[in-house]
């Protein structure tokens, strides 16, 4: 079986989280599936879609912590609300990026879906003209993907200089767990965006130097050298693996959604 051509490794450095020691087991459990997915991260060549299927898998696990009564006394009480207030921020921030990042991946699937439709007519002049498209898209693009990361850099610089300071063990130990969810997605987010930018993108995803191979050769006579074929195994690798990983960011988003839902409930009590 081919290996997936979005087969990234994140670019932040692991860290462990530690919460207090009468946390409730979930909160425990959810603390370890962050660490697991961070090291996965990091150090594995596991896929990205296996990556953010996991992610998804935390949310569940988070969506389950904030339906425990002791959760939703925790954060719902008045000297609270500043805490979960941030956090939904956060959330509302990652919504944000995360829909621009399956917009990323949407444009950049159709303008996959239109090199294959040319290369499947093997009309030279049809093929040049498109590569030319590509390469005006290609540029639109990048400037979305690095708009996209400056909206991820001020999301973790507001992360990272938010403290806390509480006596209740409990809140403290529920925040902490929402703003490294919150942490772990913004990476996760920023290494997939950082992946498909111009600069990365033949280093990054594999399949992806027979496209930029094609792109270099704007001429007739350069496109009749090039083997169409290889070129369009390359083109269905890749279209198969982002429409997976459209269907894992959608789940993402749908689990924000659901997250967010869930804290504004708890603070309408």
């Amino acid at each position: 079986m081919a290996t997936s051509p979005l087969n990234l490794k994140a670019s932040y450095h692991v860290r462990s989280i530690s919460l207090p020691s009468r946390s409730h087991p979930l909160t425990l459990t959810v603390e370890e599936q962050l660490n697991r997915i961070r090291s996965s991260e990091a150090t594995s060549s596991a896929s990205t879609c296996n990556n953010f299927s996991d992610l998804n898998n935390l949310y569940e696990s988070v969506h389950d912590l904030l339906q425990l009564s002791m959760t939703q006394n925790s954060l719902s009480n008045k000297r609270s609300n500043k805490r979960v207030n941030e956090v939904l921020d956060g959330s509302l921030g990652l919504l944000d990026i995360c829909s621009s990042t399956r917009d990323v991946f949407m444009q950049i699937e159709e303008c996959v879906q239109d090199l294959q439709s040319t290369l499947r007519r093997k009309k030279e002049h049809g093929v040049a003209n498109e590569v030319n498209l590509y390469m005006i898209a290609r540029k639109k693009l990048n400037r979305l993907i690095q708009k996209c990361l400056s909206e991820v850099k001020r999301a973790e610089n507001k992360n990272t200089n938010s403290s806390i300071i509480e006596k209740d063990q409990g809140l403290v130990a529920n925040i902490s767990v929402l703003r490294e969810v919150e942490s772990t997605t913004l990476s996760m987010l920023k290494s997939l965006l950082t992946s498909v930018s111009s600069s990365k993108l033949q280093t990054k995803i594999t399949g992806w130097s027979f496209v930029s191979k094609f792109i270099g050769k704007k001429s007739s006579q350069g496109i009749q050298v090039m083997n169409i074929e290889d070129v369009q195994k390359s083109l269905d690798l890749i279209q198969s693996s982002l429409h997976g990983l459209d269907g894992e960011l959608e789940c993402i988003y749908k689990s924000l959604i659901k997250t967010r839902v869930s804290l504004l409930n708890i603070l309408s009590q």
